[in-house]
């Protein structure tokens, strides 16, 4: 039998994919050999590496949820003007990446008939990161992917332009679980009554054992209605997030009365300046009334006019209200503070460190 050392088989789909098969030359060469960058207009970053190589970047955004027409059309365009070099954000932003500066202009002109703005860069808006809605998850209360266009729509010239005092992060979910992360405005989902449950249905088609155990605050249990299997809920438990009904259908949470928005501010995920920090309520209660929800983009735009006209250049809003205090943050927007944006909750935020930097 050999006794030739053979080689571990590379595991696949495991942690972060490799870059550098997809990676364009000129970055692939120069890799952690950057020198300096700068941004020749909002939407174009220009690296310049250590070698003299130089490439420039070029940010468009998209409609978020992209079909195949979109995506071979933005194919297209970056095989024409960046030789197929194209990747995106996390945001769905498309960033395209020339080698060759006299391909930049003409690729924005591209974007631009094409209706892709080029922007999202420095302190701009930026795209809107948002779970998936309607089209893929089985618990939204809304679209989220209808509000981030509704939103957009009354925005985006702030995506093109770098005249915010930082970048603006923008978020929105469609449940409480809150899939969409932290932003700087984040527009989320708010369940306001446990789910109703349908007790002839629950044992027909739910597995009780998986309700029981999705549930995050231990609220839910069996129990036999009318001598059928169910589920009941203990209501002083219950917060309301939505995560019964994914496995469990007949535990209905949305309605016209059950599902309302909410509006967060002051998240950030960054080590820039502060530490990162958890997004906190200011409005609540409004109305979850699609297709163009209208009582939401007048509270965002009340809040984003306050933060461009007010905060300090580099503040990020979490740190512009953290300066001037929540009272003035309520009296600059027009807001009512009630007791509902009290943080009851004693649970060990206190004592977790908030930060990604290392302490001992």
């Amino acid at each position: 039998m050999s006794e030739e050392k053979q080689t571990p088989r590379v595991p696949e789909e495991h942690g972060v994919p490799d870059p550098f098969p997809f990676m364009h030359p000129i970055m692939k060469a120069n890799y952690g050999k950057w020198d300096w960058h700068d941004r020749p207009r909002p939407g174009v970053l220009h690296h310049v590496a250590k070698s003299g190589d130089e490439i420039w970047t070029v940010k468009a955004g998209t409609s978020r949820q992209v079909d195949a027409f979109q995506l071979r059309e933005l194919c297209d365009i970056a095989d024409e003007f960046c030789d197929g070099f194209v990747r995106f954000t996390s945001r769905n932003a498309m960033e395209f990446l020339c080698g060759d500066e006299s391909k930049v202009d003409p690729l924005i002109e591209k974007l631009g008939e094409c209706n892709y703005p080029v922007g999202g860069t420095g302190n701009s808006i930026s795209m809107v990161s948002h779970t998936q809605g309607w089209l893929h998850c089985d618990i939204p209360g809304t679209d989220a992917s209808g509000v981030a266009k509704s939103l957009m729509d009354i925005v985006h010239e702030e995506f093109t332009r770098e005249e915010m005092p930082n970048r603006v992060k923008l978020t929105t979910s469609c449940c409480q679980i809150n899939c969409g992360g932290q932003g700087d405005i984040a527009v989320n989902v708010q369940y306001t009554k446990p789910p109703r449950i349908n007790h002839d249905q629950v044992g027909k088609v739910c597995e009780r054992p998986t309700v029981v155990a999705r549930c995050p605050v231990a609220a839910i249990r069996p129990a036999m209605v009318n001598g059928k299997p169910t589920l009941e809920v203990d209501e002083k438990k219950c917060i309301c997030c939505g995560a019964c009904f994914a496995p469990c259908p007949p535990m209905q949470i949305n309605g016209k009365e059950e599902t309302r928005i909410a509006i967060w501010v002051g998240g950030k995920h960054s080590n820039a300046r502060s530490k990162p920090a958890f997004h906190k309520l200011v409005v609540a209660n409004l109305p979850n009334n699609p297709p163009r929800w209208p009582e939401v983009e007048d509270a965002f735009r009340r809040i984003l006019t306050a933060y461009k006209d007010n905060a300090r250049d580099w503040e990020r809003m979490g740190e512009w209200i953290e300066r001037i205090g929540w009272p003035e943050f309520f009296e600059l927007t027009g807001f009512a503070f009630t007791k509902h944006h009290i943080d009851t909750w004693t649970g060990s935020r206190h004592t977790m460190n908030g930060s990604a930097q290392l302490r001992f």
